[in-house]
């Protein structure tokens, strides 16, 4: 299996950033790291090597970058106006220097697939809601996508604008609007273990609402909030979706 990494110093960011891709050809697929990983844990748990088939057949070459969790939700010594500021330079950071160098790296693909589970699906949902120009489908396993128990009451622009549950809400007709509506979105939650299924219809209801293409899924309570349930999952959903 072809394999690289990179790494550069993110003018967003201010920090290295480096990005693990593994594949030869096909549809580019961004995969997110969970709450506390890092941008090789998906071949550390596995979820690589589930994924093969579709990357020795080259249908997708998968890219998956490092995070900024540890230093922003996930610290809970940071202010809550802090966490909400680094989303936003990391949103900054995806969008303007990771997207860039994944199209120049799969000449011919314009358009992105986004993954991710547990606190890589809030980073999915958000980042194809944000950017539907370049993102057309997003799967989401086992996602929190409701961080006030973080935010202490805060509020403020990048957080409002970096969560999904409120700027959908808002979020009018308009150019941003039609275009999500070109995304497909797969949101599946177990209910087992640690999950919080009651986010992920919240979220997909919204969508929907919107009139954003959306399937949802929730599986039963042997399905937990661990690597073994979003195995079996996102090979299923890709086998669907391309």
């Amino acid at each position: 299996m072809d394999y690289k990494e990179w790494s550069w110093s993110s003018p967003a960011l201010k920090r290295d950033m480096p990005v693990a891709r593994w594949g030869h050809h096909g549809k580019p697929l961004v995969l997110y790291p969970t709450a506390g990983g890092d941008y090789l844990e998906c071949e550390r748990f596995l979820m690589i090597r589930v994924l093969t088939p579709f990357i020795d057949a080259g249908l997708i070459k998968v890219y998956s970058p490092a995070n900024i969790n540890r230093d922003a939700w996930m610290d809970n010594e940071q202010r809550p106006w802090h966490k909400s500021w680094l989303q936003a330079r990391y949103d900054d950071y995806v969008r303007n220097e990771l997207v860039p160098h994944i199209i120049n790296d799969c000449a011919g693909y314009n358009k992105l697939a986004v993954v991710g589970a547990s606190l890589g699906a809030y980073n999915a949902v958000n980042t194809a809601c944000k950017h539907p120009d370049v993102f057309d489908l997003c799967i989401a396993m086992s996602g929190t996508y409701d961080f006030d128990r973080w935010m202490g009451g805060h509020r403020d622009d990048n957080y409002y604008f970096n969560m999904p549950m409120y700027f959908l809400a808002g979020l009018g007709e308009g150019p941003l609007l039609q275009a999500m509506r070109n995304t497909r979105f797969i949101l599946a939650t177990g209910q087992g273990r640690a999950e919080a299924p009651d986010e992920t219809v919240r979220i997909a209801r919204l969508l929907a609402a919107k009139g954003v293409p959306v399937d949802m899924e929730i599986w039963g309570h042997d399905a937990h909030h661990d690597w073994p349930t979003w195995r079996t999952m996102l090979p299923m959903f890709l086998k669907r979706a391309l």
